[in-house]
């Protein structure tokens, strides 16, 4: 785990957006939230020192597509959330905060401010990662 994370093991942004699902209704919005933060914690493992294993890697992906398939997203963020997991099968440290950027906009719109927020937390703590490195 990276000397960044709480004890808790998860940042700020992980935390929000569980926070922020204890919240929301049952329904789309709230599936919405829940596929923003699987996501979030796979994009957040590619920062991880030492990285995870190949294999765990590419299990963690599998798992993540087999959920989300199964949730009820409202459509926007669906194609956003589709986008960001094409782009994590072959993503590196370098490539996380461009793929949680690229979900502020679309969590925004479909799951709430709090959401696009948490999101883009996501996003600044993966550059100040990165750049420590």
């Amino acid at each position: 785990m990276t000397d960044s994370l709480p004890s808790g093991g998860w940042d700020p942004a992980a935390s929000a957006l569980a926070e922020l699902l204890t919240r929301t209704a049952r329904g789309p919005r709230r599936e919405g939230v829940y596929a923003l933060w699987l996501t979030v914690r796979v994009v957040q493992d590619l920062l991880l020192e030492p990285p995870p294993a190949e294999r765990a890697q590419r299990r963690r992906l599998a798992a993540l597509e087999q959920r989300l398939s199964s949730l009820t997203v409202p459509p926007p963020l669906r194609r956003a959330l589709t986008a960001a997991f094409s782009e994590l099968v072959n993503a590196g440290p370098a490539s996380a905060p461009i793929i949680l950027s690229q979900l502020v906009a679309p969590a925004r719109d479909a799951a709430g401010v709090e959401a696009g927020e948490a999101v883009a937390l996501a996003a600044r703590g993966a550059r100040q990662a990165l750049a420590k490195r």
